[in-house]
């Protein structure tokens, strides 16, 4: 059988193309975000099993759950983008996918839209029961008077983060009240639900006055750590 002629075994491979580099680049994320699950959720285990289910509430477990679905939706769509939906990804995502779907910042529906235009096929991890969302998405998703449309989205997004930013940075929030830094308390029994980018989700405790407190401040200030002295740019559900 005759052999292909081969390279000098002192000439380098040549670099991988911009496919190769998409795939290492989602596998890498992959394989941290596998890593970093396995512990919160043998934690909660653990905690369901402690506090035993009658003080469990389930409309804050099911939209813990949705915000997890919704890091593995945004890291996704960082490995394809370079970062989290906003509105600079808003021409890339209409050239590679040719959706129909109006598409800009104006809300969080407006840039989850841009999840949906990659390749989610449902509406749900978006939902969460809160007097701004009482009826569950229907899943219809295919033009701008169905997909994600008003009351179909109960979470906060902060817009410009990529996976490369601190760990410890919120990246979806809830329950948020339109236009404000401050929390609903009724939803969750005082809790306000926040997922980082290290896809852990907390339930912080909110305040009297509406506000979540981390390291001894609001946790929308500036001077947070993982915020780099500039506000975060919230985009509240329509």
């Amino acid at each position: 059988m005759q052999t292909l002629p081969q390279p000098p075994s002192d000439v380098p491979a040549p670099p991988p193309g911009a496919e190769a580099l998409k795939s290492q680049r989602l596998m890498r994320i992959i394989f941290w975000i596998g890593g970093i699950c396995v512990f919160p959720f043998a934690g909660m285990l653990l905690l369901g099993f402690l506090i035993g289910p009658g003080h469990q509430n389930p409309d804050r477990s099911e939209a813990m759950r949705n915000l997890r679905d919704i890091a593995l939706s945004l890291f996704e769509f960082d490995a394809a983008y370079g970062r989290f939906p906003d509105a600079s990804t808003i021409p890339a995502v209409k050239s590679a996918t040719a959706t129909p779907l109006t598409l800009d910042d104006s809300s969080s529906n407006k840039l989850f839209r841009q999840l949906i235009a990659n390749g989610l096929k449902s509406e749900k991890p978006f939902w969460a029961k809160t007097p701004m969302t009482p009826l569950r998405p229907d899943d219809i998703c295919n033009t701008d008077a169905n997909a994600l449309a008003p009351g179909e989205c109960a979470f906060a997004y902060i817009a410009g983060l990529t996976s490369s930013d601190d760990p410890e940075a919120p990246i979806v929030v809830g329950p948020l009240e339109k236009g404000k830094t401050t929390f609903d308390p009724k939803p969750f029994q005082g809790k306000a639900l926040i997922l980082n980018l290290n896809i852990s989700v907390r339930p912080l405790p909110i305040q009297k006055d509406g506000r979540v407190l981390l390291n001894g401040m609001d946790i929308f200030d500036p001077r947070q750590p993982f915020w780099k002295g500039k506000a975060p740019n919230i985009k509240w559900p329509e």
